[in-house]
């Protein structure tokens, strides 16, 4: 009796997980701020499924909304993951629980601030989730360190790269500081 011969491209092995390009915004403003960025980056390392590519310096800029707090300390990061984009909130949002976020006023002071900015070239607009990050084309502290490491990642809404959007923000909306 013969045996039979797999289809060309069927294999016995698992299919392999799809890689997915992701961009992440962080932020804090509390107990060390820098400390707070480089401890949810060894914490987003560690996620099963995520690989960081590149990470942003970091850059110091005033408060958005609420102004009366202390300064922030914001980057960026690249990763690549076999995470959902849903999936991915989830364990940014875990990662700032167990850190010790707490929301308690909006654009208020926080310990940490993780949000996904862009997912592959993904629109997505979900009750817990908006891809790209419905704020991020007009907030400097996002585009900076995100222009440093993805000049030419694409917003797929406003068919623009990060450094177009960064070219046409305002000088009083570019105020930073790189650390």
């Amino acid at each position: 009796m013969k045996k039979a011969i797999p289809a060309a491209g069927n294999t016995d092995r698992p299919a392999q997980p799809a890689w997915h390009e992701a961009y992440i915004g962080l932020g804090s403003n509390l107990d060390d701020p820098a400390a707070q960025l480089r401890e949810a980056l060894r914490r987003l390392a560690l996620l099963p499924g995520v690989v960081v590519t590149k990470v942003s310096s970091f850059y110091a800029t005033p408060p958005v909304g609420v102004v009366d707090q202390p300064w922030f300390v914001n980057a960026a990061a690249a990763i690549r993951t076999t995470l959902s984009a849903e999936d991915l909130l989830t364990a940014l949002l875990q990662i700032e629980a167990e850190m010790g976020r707490v929301r308690t006023q909006r654009w208020g002071p926080r310990l940490v601030d993780l949000d996904i900015l862009l997912y592959d070239n993904a629109v997505i607009d979900t009750n817990r989730l908006s891809v790209p990050h419905p704020e991020m084309a007009w907030r400097g502290f996002v585009l900076l360190p995100l222009a440093e490491i993805a000049p030419e990642a694409y917003h797929p809404v406003l068919q623009q790269t990060v450094s177009q959007l960064l070219a046409r923000l305002p000088a009083a909306a570019r105020v930073a500081q790189k650390l």
